[in-house]
């Protein structure tokens, strides 16, 4: 071959290398701001919301008689600053607080609130200790929705859309629930029905373990159903399980109501994790994760960026599932009453302040809105509170109240008083008179008793801050030697 044609053929594969490299990186770099744009306003979806005001989208009025009733004689609240409106910067080490909102209903045009949010599920995640926790709320809690006073927690979201503050729905949702537990709260995600199904569906089902007979209709009242039968896992797939974690009717089998269906819905999730995080499956689905995200999106409203999403994934994959505390506020933290909501009567949720603040606490830890004391540990607390303490011995076996008040007196606790016994109880009671959170979360954990056997009654005349009824289940519980 002469030299001059050789050095022709050089060049000319030379150059179209470059074009090639140069045609590549350009797409390549398209690519990143497209999908990186779709990320920023993940808004391709018929649900309502507002993504962040770059993304200019208007919202749609929400009709809704029940969030009419409640706004629409109250001023517009002042709205927040641009700079509440920002997207939020996770660094990968700090704790992170990820709000979930399930809508009631698909249907924007339904007369019932279709964007109440009737799910929510506060995620907390702690990179330092590979620790994390679920709190579900129920829909009904008695709550100062900020702007516009006492509602049900499950209307902010509405709310919001309807009066049109900066950041929607989402954001006025996230102010009040972050105001009712007293814990920032960094990102949200609400998925639709449809996206849910189709996603567990990818994933090839799920398995859930029941605990009762439930008969359950996936394509909704009056069609196909499907009974679980209880005391085993079964496998569901998308559809099977979206009602699973949707059913509250007792009469289907689905017990305890709204806290009834808030602890299933936690059993999906888990279920969930369990599924995408098994070490046969999570490498492959991480690298089909820019597919599967740009095929959700669609399905999803959220404020997470995609390589948040990313990282918090990667995070999640390396807590082990004893780590993660599933947590449901239940009918002892929050009674059942009547409100009135614009001269209408309303059952509602009253909160117990005093035991969410501790079953906050077992969950978020430092970063809830704690003293600067409550970085010490429960014992250094409970005896920097000086609470004062009345013992009633509630059991067969005499004097025992004084061998229990030997033991807490050991731990740095004041026994002021010993009570008349008036019965016999298989349970250990604690009744609380006044605010001593510590102290009160030391002796639960102390006893080992849970919410059903905890009672506030405060009383200011009273002469001790907390009573301990001591019942039969702790004689062999009280450690040797008192």
């Amino acid at each position: 071959m002469p030299p001059s044609l050789h050095h022709s053929l050089y060049y000319q594969i030379h150059w179209r290398s470059i074009a090639y490299w140069m045609f590549a990186i350009t797409a390549s770099l398209c690519a990143f701001f497209i999908v990186r744009q779709l990320t920023m306003c993940w808004r391709l979806t018929t649900l309502p919301g507002v993504p962040p005001p770059s993304c200019k989208v208007d919202r749609d009025d929400v009709s809704s008689s029940d969030v009419e009733m409640l706004h629409q004689n109250n001023p517009s609240p002042a709205l927040p600053s641009s700079t509440e409106m920002q997207m939020p910067v996770w660094d990968g080490s700090s704790r992170i607080n990820i709000v979930f909102f399930g809508l009631r209903s698909q249907d924007l045009s339904s007369p019932d609130c279709p964007l109440c949010t009737d799910t929510i599920i506060v995620l907390t995640v702690d990179p330092l200790t590979k620790t994390a926790g679920m709190l579900s709320i129920p829909r009904d809690m008695w709550v100062n929705i900020p702007g516009y006073g006492y509602s049900r927690i499950n209307t902010a979201w509405a709310i919001g859309e309807a009066d049109k503050v900066p950041g929607g729905g989402a954001q006025l949702a996230l102010q009040t629930i972050s105001q009712f537990l007293g814990v920032p709260l960094h990102y949200y995600a609400q998925v639709d029905f449809g996206t849910f199904v189709s996603f567990i569906n990818l994933i090839g089902g799920i398995d859930v373990y029941v605990e009762e007979r439930m008969v359950l209709d996936p394509a909704g009242p009056g069609q196909d159903h499907f009974v679980l039968k209880p005391g085993d896992y079964r496998h569901l797939n998308g559809k099977r399980a979206l009602a699973y974690a949707r059913c509250r009717d007792e009469s289907k089998g689905c017990r305890g109501g709204d806290f009834g269906r808030a602890a299933r819905q936690q059993q999906v999730i888990m279920a969930i994790r369990d599924k995408v995080f098994d070490p046969t499956y999570f490498p492959t689905l991480l690298t089909q994760a820019p597919q599967i995200y740009i095929t959700f999106a669609s399905g999803i409203q959220t404020n997470f960026s995609f390589e948040d999403a990313l990282k918090l994934a990667i995070l999640v994959q390396e807590i082990p599932t004893e780590k993660i505390q599933q947590r449901v506020i239940d009918p002892s933290m929050a009674i059942p009453t009547q409100a009135s909501i614009q001269g209408i009567p309303a059952n509602v949720l009253r909160p117990v302040p005093d035991l969410i603040r501790i079953l906050r606490d077992e969950l978020f830890n430092s970063s809830s809105a704690l003293r600067p004391l409550a970085q010490e540990n429960n014992l250094t607390l409970m005896q920097v509170e000086q609470a004062r303490i009345r013992v009633i011995n509630h059991t067969y076996v005499p004097e025992f109240e004084k061998r229990v008040a030997s033991y807490l007196t050991s731990q740095g606790m004041q026994v002021v008083e010993y009570g008349i016994p008036t019965s016999l109880s298989t349970h250990t009671t604690i009744i609380v008179y006044s605010e001593k959170l510590y102290t009160l979360r030391y002796l639960t954990e102390m006893f080992g008793i849970t919410s059903r056997y905890i009672i506030i009654r405060p009383a200011i005349n009273e002469s001790v801050d907390i009573e301990i009824q001591i019942g039969e289940d702790w004689i062999n519980k009280l450690p040797t030697g008192y």
